[in-house]
């Protein structure tokens, strides 16, 4: 009889077609994730013609998922501990996929910010429980890679939302694009039965048979027979998680991490929202203006695949600083008149380093803390910046209002990339002699 390491059985495993399955059910549920976020900004030009909307009402409105993605995020975060991964993820595919359906019948602008506002719950719940899923069945040599990759699904949703945006929103009207998405609740019963449970919280919940069975298709090699013992190293975790993750020497990381996440989502969702009307305002069309939010998000694939293959390479402090470097120097060229190929380059960039840094962020703090807490610290890093998401929209939509030129408007949302490039140099820079978890040590080299 063996007794078996959980940790290093996952970390040294090669890659199997269980790893391709997780890779695949998590991707898939982030680009749901994604369309149903983006697709306000795709149908906010029309909105305001058809309710007569003012740009503040617009922004409040705007705003409305991302206060309930902040509750969702936070909630569902530390409700998975409890209920598990799987049955927590499921819960918020439901839960985002029936309400975005039934926004489609919204008749008002306060149907419609409630509608947004309960999907949100269900948008920000799922994020840090995919992520914290992919990171735990990822070999350590590519976690980052695939982290990233995975969280690519987020940008690759919201391509489609603007791509299908361009064709259908001018000439079937918005809310054919809230009634697709009913496509996530016909793939329900594959979710159920394809997608695995977090081998930690079986373990913690003392199911040792169904935790050996997965760790059989993680790493076939290790040849785990039914009389060997698993085992997980013991964690010095108290009873209040989230006081956790200012102990040990993290709360200046802690800190610095959800300054990032503040203003990388606050950059994020102003675009992502406002991008079509603020460029319909500078005088091109709309389907011109979807085609810069479709650009933004071919960016952000790019820039989460290849932010997430240099950070396996380098470290993903050095490449978030980076990135948040070009973020603001992008944002801030955007401003100006330039050909149409040099404008559509600028957007992918801008799309590369701040969706694509969001997306190596939520990596980050995966790999930055121990697994016992890592679901907490993602659902509040994401919460925390969620207040970031909230006031993005209503920004945009001040800007708009105050009618200021061009250039103005995208200098305001270049300066947070400033901020959060200092905030991730700072990251780990407190840890003194404590050191951090095992698989964050490669993470906070550099």
């Amino acid at each position: 009889m063996r007794q078996i390491d959980v940790n290093q059985t996952i970390d040294n495993a090669s890659f199997t077609p269980f790893h391709w399955k997780v890779l695949f059910w998590c991707s898939l549920i982030i680009i749901f994730d994604g369309y149903d976020l983006v697709i306000y900004g795709v149908v906010l030009p029309l909105l305001m013609d058809q309710w007569q909307l003012n740009p503040y009402v617009a922004g409040l409105l705007g705003s409305s998922a991302l206060f309930g993605m902040m509750f969702g995020a936070m909630g569902f975060g530390m409700l998975s501990d409890r209920l598990g991964r799987k049955k927590t993820i499921l819960i918020c595919v439901v839960l985002f996929s029936l309400t975005t359906v039934i926004n489609g019948l919204a008749t008002s602008p306060w149907q419609f910010g409630i509608l947004r506002f309960i999907a949100g719950l269900g948008i920000g719940g799922v994020m840090p429980n995919v992520v914290s899923l992919m990171s735990e069945y990822s070999p350590k040599r590519s976690r980052s890679t695939l982290v990233a990759l995975m969280f690519s699904g987020y940008a690759v949703g919201g391509m489609m939302s603007a791509g299908l945006g361009i064709w259908i929103v001018p000439n079937f009207g918005w809310e054919i694009m809230f009634y697709l998405a009913i496509v996530p609740l016909l793939l329900l019963p594959l979710m159920i039965k394809y997608l695995p449970e977090s081998v930690a919280f079986l373990m913690a919940q003392n199911r040792q048979r169904e935790a050996r069975e997965l760790l059989r298709k993680v790493a076939p090699d290790q040849r785990i027979e039914r009389h060997d013992t698993l085992v997980v190293p013991p964690a010095n975790v108290q009873k209040a998680p989230v006081l956790e993750l200012l102990r040990g020497g993290r709360a200046l990381s802690t800190l610095m991490f959800w300054t990032a996440f503040f203003c990388c989502l606050l950059m994020v969702y102003a675009l992502g929202s406002w991008l079509p009307k603020l460029m319909s305002a500078a005088g091109y069309e709309l389907g011109s203006s979807l085609m810069f939010l479709m650009v933004l998000n071919i960016g952000a694939i790019v820039g989460a695949v290849g932010g997430g293959w240099l950070a396996d390479r380098f470290s993903l402090r050095s490449v978030l600083v980076s990135f948040f470097v070009l973020a603001s120097a992008s944002l801030v060229l955007l401003g100006y008149p330039h050909p149409m190929w040099l404008l559509y380059s600028l957007m992918a960039v801008a799309g590369a380093t701040t969706i694509g840094s969001q997306i190596l962020l939520y990596a980050y703090v995966a790999q930055f803390y121990p697994a016992d807490i890592r679901s907490t610290a993602l659902g509040w890093a994401s919460g925390v910046g969620r207040n970031g998401a909230i006031i993005g929209p209503m920004l945009g939509g001040t800007l708009l209002a105050l009618a200021l030129p061009h250039q103005m408007n995208f200098l305001a949302l270049a300066i947070p990339g400033a901020i959060a490039t200092l905030a991730i140099a700072l990251v780990g820079r407190g840890q003194g002699a404590v050191q951090p978890a095992p698989e964050a040590q490669v993470a906070n080299e550099g």
